[in-house]
């Protein structure tokens, strides 16, 4: 969370998903227009703000990159498992199976595992229930 000083000495916590650039302008503009004409607003406290403003918005992009990062590194370690033997948590509990294809749900894989006892083939598992690779 990051916080930005509103009107007077008050300051409000945001979360990054909740503030945009448009937002940032109408505080600024708000302050500007209540600000006393005497008292005008110090430029080290403007400054701070807009450095705070620009770490929020690099900070919100530093965090879609790293979601696209682990999507793709997600993807790159499902491939792998193609034609392994895998161990994997279900309902019925623990299965072993072999790794027959995968595809994809949004962006989250999800294997398809055949030759399993008792159950012949199951899909749509995902990477965060396999156990053990062999």
């Amino acid at each position: 969370m990051s916080s930005i000083g509103a009107v007077g000495a008050t300051s409000t916590n945001l979360q990054s998903s909740n503030i945009g650039m448009q937002d940032f302008l109408n505080i600024l503009l708000t302050q500007l227009t209540y600000q006393d004409p005497l008292k005008p607003m110090d430029n080290k406290e403007f400054m701070a703000q807009l450095a705070q403003f620009t770490t929020l918005g690099q900070t919100q992009e530093l965090n879609g990159k790293i979601d696209s990062l682990l999507s793709t590194q997600a993807s790159m370690q499902s491939v792998g498992l193609l034609g392994k033997t895998v161990t994997f948590n279900s309902q019925q509990g623990p299965l072993t199976g072999k790794v027959d294809s995968l595809s994809w749900a949004g962006t989250t894989p999800q294997l398809a595992i055949k030759d399993i006892p008792n159950v012949g083939t199951l899909s749509g598992i995902s990477l965060s229930d396999v156990t053990l690779i062999k």
